[in-house]
């Protein structure tokens, strides 16, 4: 007696199966840590004091070096919200476009070709082997039975 699987038991792994591909799409993303894997840690970490720097000796007014800071600040902040909101999604649009083309590239092109490279120096290879095998390998068993017979002797003289 065979077993088969209800309609409703269908359903549910059809939903489980849909479940399990919308949640890769729509994965939960951290709103609080943006770069967990650090790859803008040393580049675009730009502080007033990495850019703006007096010596000793060559001071502004203590007021001017204050707002210099803040306007520095609070300009950075708001022109990347700006930029980020404006110019960010269309971005991330290219961005995405360009690495599925050069996913697709990399799937359906290179390693395509890289396989069928290796299929064919995998001929050649075959063919060099047969020809040392058949050329190289009795010329040099030859060698060997010729020089087997040589005898070195070392003798110290004082």
């Amino acid at each position: 007696m065979t077993c088969s699987p209800t309609m409703a038991d269908q359903y549910q792994y059809n939903t489980n199966e849909e479940k399990i591909v919308k949640d890769s799409h729509t994965k939960e993303i951290d709103l609080i840590n943006r770069d967990p894997k650090q790859i803008n840690e040393d580049v675009v970490k730009v502080e007033f004091e990495d850019v703006i720097a007096e010596p000793d000796g060559t001071h502004s007014l203590d007021g001017v070096w204050k707002l210099s800071y803040t306007t520095f600040t609070v300009s950075k902040y708001w022109c990347y919200r700006i930029l980020s909101a404006v110019f960010g999604i269309p971005v991330a649009l290219l961005w995405g476009f360009l690495f599925a083309c050069i996913s697709f590239c990399h799937i359906w092109a290179v390693v395509p070709c890289i396989k069928s490279c290796l299929i064919e120096s995998q001929c050649i290879s075959r063919i060099y082997s047969l020809c040392i095998q058949t050329f190289c390998d009795p010329f040099f068993e030859a060698l060997g039975k010729i020089f087997s017979s040589v005898r070195v002797a070392l003798r110290k003289e004082v």
